[in-house]
């Protein structure tokens, strides 16, 4: 975070709820105006939020976007934002709502907040003893035990190793299906006591890999990515920046692959033979980390990759 002064918006301090990763690099790879329109996918402890607004002019825009109903707290009393308090999935829809048509620049801190992991009954993490919950926004229906006690061995295998890259992914499947069937998943404890019969290497980062899956399940993450992502290019103003930064390889491929194509899936003329192109080119050749003074400063910083791109002009089309 930069040093507060008397023009920043008031925002939750950093040790209460979240740091903002890559705090000044996403806000410099957004080049932003004035009097521009911004979108920040997840608004979170309101460090990156903030960061926009003390860029903004009067007439500039802030639409921020968070599911998790705590996030509200951390609003600052800024006519010049704009909160929506549902998934960045819903983007155009709740943009177009307000009668905005076209954005300078989007930036989307895909991370589950340190809030979220410090509040024990949230079931993000394994420190704890809560409820298998795991839900970024209560409104969902399915929770963590729902995925556990309802879902086939063969699902929880994918589960497990798609998005967490649990080595014994098939064996740890099985295991869940037979102790659920003498009882239910209902609480972490009652998870806990099976992974410690299983784990493989050090448990914490077993553990962590696990959570890391359930969690990603429960919030459909890639699903969501991929319908906001779908939605960037009719939004962005030709030169404006998206700006994104992720967290673990799966979240970074998807990312990586949709702008390199400009879609999600690769279409080819049926007379020319010519692929289709992408309508964003990348600004820098390889992501952005954090250096050695974040790493020492937020340890979450360790994993997370900024991509940013740049709608093309018509002009350089």
């Amino acid at each position: 975070m930069t040093q507060k002064d008397k023009n920043e918006p008031t925002i939750a301090a950093e040790n209460e709820y979240h740091v903002p990763v890559l705090f000044e690099a996403s806000l410099k790879a957004l080049q932003i105006r004035p009097d521009g329109i911004y979108v920040d996918c997840t608004f979170g402890g309101g460090g990156h939020s903030a960061g926009i607004l003390k860029q903004l002019g009067p007439k500039g825009k802030l639409i921020a976007f968070d599911q998790d109903a705590d996030a509200a707290a951390n609003l600052p009393k800024d006519n010049r934002l704009l909160f929506v308090p549902q998934n960045f999935e819903h983007l155009q829809r709740f943009l177009r709502l307000y009668g905005i048509t076209e954005m300078d620049g989007l930036l989307a801190d895909l991370g589950v907040s340190s809030h979220q992991f410090d509040e024990a009954s949230r079931g993000f993490s394994y420190r704890f003893e809560a409820a298998l919950d795991m839900r970024m926004d209560s409104r969902r229906e399915q929770t963590a035990a729902h995925v556990l006690n309802g879902l086939s061995a063969i699902a929880l295998q994918e589960i497990l190793s798609n998005y967490g890259e649990v080595t014994n992914a098939k064996t740890l499947a099985a295991a869940i299906v037979e102790k659920r069937s003498v009882a239910p998943f209902a609480t972490i404890n009652d998870l806990i006591q099976l992974l410690k019969t299983l784990s493989k290497g050090n448990p914490q980062r077993y553990y962590a890999q696990v959570f890391q899956a359930l969690r990603i399940e429960v919030n459909d993450e890639m699903g969501t990515l991929r319908r906001m992502l779908e939605q960037v290019e009719g939004l962005l103003k030709p030169g404006g920046r998206v700006a994104i930064i992720t967290f673990h390889s799966l979240e970074d491929r998807i990312v990586k692959q949709f702008f390199k194509l400009g879609s999600f899936t690769e279409t080819v003329d049926p007379v020319y033979g010519s692929k289709s192109k992408s309508a964003f080119k990348p600004v820098h050749k390889k992501p952005i980390e954090a250096d050695e003074k974040e790493l020492k400063r937020n340890k979450r910083s360790r994993s997370a990759k900024l991509r940013v791109y740049e709608k093309i002009k018509q002009e350089e089309a």
